[in-house]
């Protein structure tokens, strides 16, 4: 099950780490860079999943497939975010890192696609955004200076093995024992 709370994950096919948010500023937006990066050792790659902004979560809390989420970058606290701005290398349409301290708006919003009925954290799942029914994809473009070597992550409007994305290291929720024994938590949370 995916009781996940903070996770890095990869592209599946490329090994390719998503989630560096980097100070860098796309030309498009000027909002800040998503890009993906190869190596294992990346306190920058991790991301909290959260519940949209209307709706309360539980922690540990199995997600859906086809649940609506966002995905909040831990070491700056904005979200995963897309709108209808063209990719600065690919022309795909951009994917950027918005808001401050995991309030956004609702193109922070990502529906979790999935074979089952739950995301598990072996299981390669797809990112669809919510207000543009685009998919979370990293398709190899590199950029140069400032950031050389970082990939771009975009969104695409056709699946292919390019937007699939496995969980990888992280901390995974289990939900919380309530003091009668069940595992029902009252206690409404953020993330999951």
């Amino acid at each position: 099950m995916a009781e996940m709370f903070e996770s890095e994950w990869r592209e599946d096919n490329s090994g390719v780490r998503e989630g560096n948010c980097r100070p860098f500023r796309q030309r498009g937006s000027g909002q800040q860079s998503v890009t993906g990066v190869a190596q294992v050792e990346d306190s920058n790659s991790y991301w909290s999943v959260r519940g949209p902004t209307d709706a309360p979560c539980y922690r540990g809390t199995p997600v859906q497939c086809g649940q609506t989420i966002r995905l909040m970058h831990v070491n700056t606290g904005r979200n995963l975010h897309s709108h209808y701005f063209a990719s600065p290398l690919s022309s795909n349409q951009e994917v950027s890192a918005f808001g401050e301290e995991g309030e956004g708006d609702h193109l922070d919003e990502w529906t979790v696609q999935c074979g089952g009925s739950v995301w598990k954290r072996e299981e390669a799942v797809r990112f669809l955004h919510k207000a543009t029914d685009a998919l979370l994809s990293i398709t190899g473009e590199q950029y140069g200076r400032p950031i050389h070597g970082q990939m771009e992550v975009h969104a695409m409007s056709s699946p292919s093995q390019h937007t699939l994305w496995k969980a990888m290291e992280g901390i995974f929720m289990k939900p919380s024992e309530s003091p009668a024994g069940s595992r029902v938590s009252t206690h409404p949370h953020t993330e999951f």
